[in-house]
């Protein structure tokens, strides 16, 4: 009779897995088949079959726009939702989201030294892989910041306090280029500044994969130090867990996810922050092994939504992709939270 509860916790987390998997499957069929030209699930079928000419205009709409698009949003909704739980449980704070460590303003940096400043290294055009290199360079960087900063304090709120002062310095230098820089750069600027899975192509959609799904392998297999970390940095070392190294591992890799999204598709915002709070509170648990998983699979969910709404709810205008995020997740936390009865 013992192993009943166990069984029913079992059954009900399959059951949620299902739901999210059930409901990011559904949130791609959408991604790929509507839009200014809808396409019936039946024809996307067709067409991932290779039963559709490749010069036909739907193979052209489906193959090279929208599922390209559609995985960079499952890919990087994963990422920044892993993130922001990996921080969220590092710090021990709620409020924290992938971008608290400056990971988001390094980057604007020097997409901002590219776009605004007109430093292009010797190549003669910007072309969207300079520019992700631009930014995950300017990301790393401030990740080194932070690491180096992490060996020298003790303090985590100290950590957290270096993170964002790096963050508000590279922000101050973004908007001093502002300041002087030609219109059309700024609008090209702005146009990234607002988030956009918008334009992946499937060399892009590789390498994001490529190193995405790694970082959050690494991640799981930190699970049950994490778990052990969440009963305190004395236990986890009565335990034999490596503190020091643990945190490390757990900057970099967040740092290594907030950046290749940020690179590729500009800062999305809210996504780290809200999907790790649903995550624990529609699971019940703070178990890593289970919290890790999920949070990958709702990142996914809910960045593929609420693409799909930014590109739909005012066609033909693509509304900004990080309002979106914002107010479809903020309402979504504080009901959540209000009917569990933590406010």
């Amino acid at each position: 009779m013992k192993n009943v509860p166990k069984m029913r916790t079992a059954i009900n987390y399959v059951f949620l897995f299902c739901i999210l998997l059930g409901g990011l499957f559904l949130i791609f069929l959408l991604n790929v088949g509507v839009g200014s030209a809808n396409i019936s699930v039946r024809d996307i079928f067709q067409i991932l079959a290779g039963k559709v000419s490749v010069t036909d205009s739907r193979y052209l709409i489906i193959y090279r726009i929208r599922i390209p698009r559609a995985l960079a949003s499952a890919a990087g909704g994963a990422a920044l939702a892993v993130a922001g739980f990996l921080l969220q449980t590092f710090f021990a704070n709620p409020i924290v989201e992938p971008y608290v460590l400056g990971i988001s303003s390094g980057s604007s940096l020097f997409v901002g030294l590219v776009l605004l400043g007109g430093i292009t290294f010797g190549a003669r055009s910007v072309s969207p892989m300079f520019l992700f290199a631009g930014a995950f360079f300017g990301a790393m960087l401030v990740m080194v910041i932070v690491i180096i900063a992490a060996r020298k304090v003790k303090s985590i709120i100290t950590l957290l306090i270096i993170g964002m002062m790096a963050g508000y310095v590279c922000s101050a230098a973004t908007s001093i280029m502002t300041a002087f820089a030609e219109r059309e750069s700024l609008q090209m600027f702005t146009m990234w500044s607002m988030g956009s899975f918008a334009g992946f192509t499937w060399s892009q959609v590789g390498l994001l994969y490529a190193i995405v799904f790694p970082m959050i392998f690494l991640a799981f297999l930190l699970a049950k130090p994490l778990n052990a970390l969440n009963l305190g940095d004395r236990y986890a070392e009565s335990m034999g867990i490596n503190v020091r190294l643990v945190r490390y591992a757990l900057i970099l890799i967040s740092s290594v996810l907030t950046a290749v999204v940020t690179a590729f598709a500009g800062p999305v915002s809210f996504i780290g922050l809200a999907v790790p709070h649903i995550c624990r509170i529609a699971f019940n648990t703070a178990d890593s092994r289970i919290l890790i998983p999920a949070a990958a699979i709702g990142g996914g969910l809910m960045a593929g939504f609420c693409d799909f709404t930014a590109r739909n709810i005012m066609s033909p205008v693509e509304l900004p992709l990080g309002a979106i995020t914002a107010v479809i997740g903020a309402p979504l936390v504080v009901y959540l939270l209000m009917k569990r009865g933590d406010l």
